[in-house]
């Protein structure tokens, strides 16, 4: 499995940018899929997940509102809008897949990891 995510670069604070995920191989296309994110010197934190179908979605409470998962099967790609960018949402975007079409928010629910993108947040 070969996870790819895009997207990142630097923005100023109340911006926007969106990433994307791309399956390279198409093996995940019908699982859950997660973004975490790793801010220097801080643990992984969970950002956002979407189950295989996209039916179900789950953000965490300091993205709710401003961030939005999406994915597209046929294009075997996860996305994450990000508006309303501020300064701590500064990190790394990891991009995620499961085993299975449910998600879950802990790092541990998933066995396929990006190569990261960054993303840079000035005030």
């Amino acid at each position: 499995v070969q996870l790819q995510a895009s997207g990142g670069g630097l923005v100023q604070a109340g911006g926007s940018l969106r990433l994307s995920c791309v399956d390279s191989e198409g093996t995940t296309s019908n699982n859950a899929k997660g973004w975490f994110r790793q801010a220097p010197g801080k643990e992984r934190a969970f950002v956002a997940a979407i189950s295989g179908s996209g039916g179900s979605i789950r953000y965490a409470d300091s993205v709710k509102g401003r961030f939005t998962i999406s994915r597209d099967n046929t294009k075997r790609t996860v996305y994450l809008q990000m508006n309303s960018l501020k300064s701590e949402d500064t990190a790394v975007y990891y991009c995620a897949a499961g085993r299975y079409s449910g998600y879950s928010i802990s790092s541990t629910g998933y066995d396929y990891w990006g190569q990261g993108t960054q993303v840079t947040v000035s005030s």
